[in-house]
């Protein structure tokens, strides 16, 4: 062999060693039910001094949107399609019913994972699991902790249905795991995360996908945690906000087992929540308005932010840049290396704002566009028409504290018009209906919204199915039943 090609095939080799050992780890964690005002970095009463660090040191995200509710933000998280257009724009997925993710989906493990990438998932599923093929680890992931619906016991991991069905909903990878009964979910879910990157091949990008149950209803915390806040009188929230406590910590113990793996040099972080805060449970969205289950910014302006040590051109500051769930899987797959091949896909690669710091991609999206109701809300600029009923919970709702009217603050049983109309830069709060007002602008966005509703695709059937019931499975929600 000549010099010459001894050299060549020296820089080639180099090369494409470097390129797999340089793709970004990314780490992508999910809270439930977070509201906008229950992190430090917005409300002081709130400690969360790693979620503060990280968030400060990063780039916070003030524009990033999500669905009203949980199983239809995480579709967008895994698929980069927005609701209305797999089926699952109504509820959730209800741990009784046949519904899912559709399964012609490319999931975004499945992508990152062609690109070379470990992927590995703890935590909560709430994409259907009916059939094991609509599971995690037939979805794209090498290994799974956690459960397969939406909220449970956190300590004894036991799910109870409406129709009065008890069983246990935990899993290690496939298999019924019954030993961590008495274990909080927080910590669990945080030990496996330290263990998988404990245990991760430095040479290998790692994708970890950790969406906690925390800090979902119901509330339970161990009591150090709560004991954090004797300040608050209302029990409710003092338990909610030592859950958000015991996820900090989490979160500060996942980030140091990065720095003592050496992966954090060559990481993204993600954090963000899957909708807004319930707070007619105990969460808080100050100063925006409604909460989860509504098209108010309150339930779907999400609280979320990113951090790198080495990948970020521009950081310590408020990204206001439009930014929606579905825009994850692109974003993620460019960060990868990777290309979208899906040309219906709804997302787009927010790759340049996110680590350079430049503009938007996105100046339009829709919140939603319900099937069983005739209600929608989309966005186009500064504009966002919502027809319909938001939802209830529609007020501005003051931290929880005692003796508070909870009646008075959400306005559930006001009644509104067909079409509201707000200039969300300007009016991020909505307060102003410009509907009456702007009737040019109003007709527009109607036009658009209709427009919008031409690719809408019926609702999956989300009916109680007896089959499903853990009688029939030794007492285990599982698969095998459609």
């Amino acid at each position: 062999m000549s010099v010459q090609r001894a050299v060549l095939f020296w820089i080639v080799g180099t090369f494409v060693i470097c390129e797999c050992v340089e793709k970004p780890h990314i780490v992508f964690i999910v809270a439930d039910d977070l509201g906008w005002n229950d992190v430090g970095f917005r409300n002081p009463q709130m400690i969360t001094p790693n979620l503060d660090r990280l968030a400060k040191a990063g780039v916070i995200l003030n524009s990033s949107y999500v669905q009203p509710l949980c199983s239809p933000s995480r579709s967008c998280f895994m698929s980069g399609y927005f609701p209305y257009h797999t089926g699952l724009q109504d509820s959730v997925v209800k741990i009784n019913a046949a519904k899912f993710l559709p399964a012609n989906l490319t999931t975004i493990p499945q992508k990152l994972k062609q690109l070379g990438y470990d992927a590995h998932m703890v935590g909560k599923w709430h994409l259907g699991f009916c059939n094991w093929k609509y599971t995690p680890t037939d979805r794209g992931f090498d290994s799974y902790l956690g459960y397969y619906a939406g909220t449970e016991n956190y300590f004894t991991h036991i799910r109870k249905d409406d129709e009065g069905n008890v069983g246990l909903d935990f899993r290690l990878n496939k298999t019924a795991y019954r030993d961590a009964n008495g274990t909080y979910s927080t910590h669990i879910f945080a030990n496996k995360a330290v263990e998988i990157i404990e245990n991760h091949d430095n040479s290998k990008p790692l994708y970890l996908y950790l969406p906690f149950q925390a800090v979902h209803e119901p509330l339970q915390v161990p009591p150090k945690y709560e004991n954090m806040y004797k300040n608050i009188e209302t029990i409710n929230r003092r338990i909610y906000c030592g859950m958000v406590t015991a996820l900090d910590e989490a979160v500060g113990n996942i980030t140091k087992a990065l720095e003592d793996k050496g992966l954090m040099d060559n990481l993204l972080l993600i954090f963000t929540t899957d909708n807004g805060g319930p707070t007619f449970i105990a969460a808080n969205n100050l100063p925006l308005r409604g909460a989860k289950h509504t098209l108010w910014e309150g339930g779907t302006k999400g609280t979320g932010f990113i951090y790198s040590k080495t990948l970020l051109k521009k950081t310590g500051y408020l990204n206001t840049g439009m930014m929606h769930a579905v825009d994850w899987y692109p974003t993620l797959v460019e960060l990868a290396g990777g290309e979208n091949t899906d040309p219906n896909m709804d997302g787009v690669s927010q790759y340049d704002m996110l680590i350079n710091g430049g503009p938007s991609k996105r100046n339009e999206f829709v919140y939603n566009i319900y099937d069983e109701i005739d209600a929608a809300a989309i966005r186009y600029g500064d504009l966002k028409l919502m027809q319909g009923s938001p939802g209830i919970h529609n007020g501005w709702a003051p931290l929880p504290h005692l003796g508070i009217d909870e009646g008075v603050y959400e306005a559930d049983n006001q009644v509104f018009p067909p079409f509201m109309l707000y200039n969300i830069t300007a009016d991020p709060t909505e307060h102003f209906d410009l509907s009456a007002k702007y009737p040019d602008l109003l007709d527009m966005m109607k036009k658009r919204l209709v427009n919008w509703k031409k690719s809408r695709v019926p609702a999956q059937n989300n009916s109680p199915v007896p089959a499903s019931y853990p009688k029939n499975f030794g007492g285990v929600w599982s698969p095998g039943w459609c």
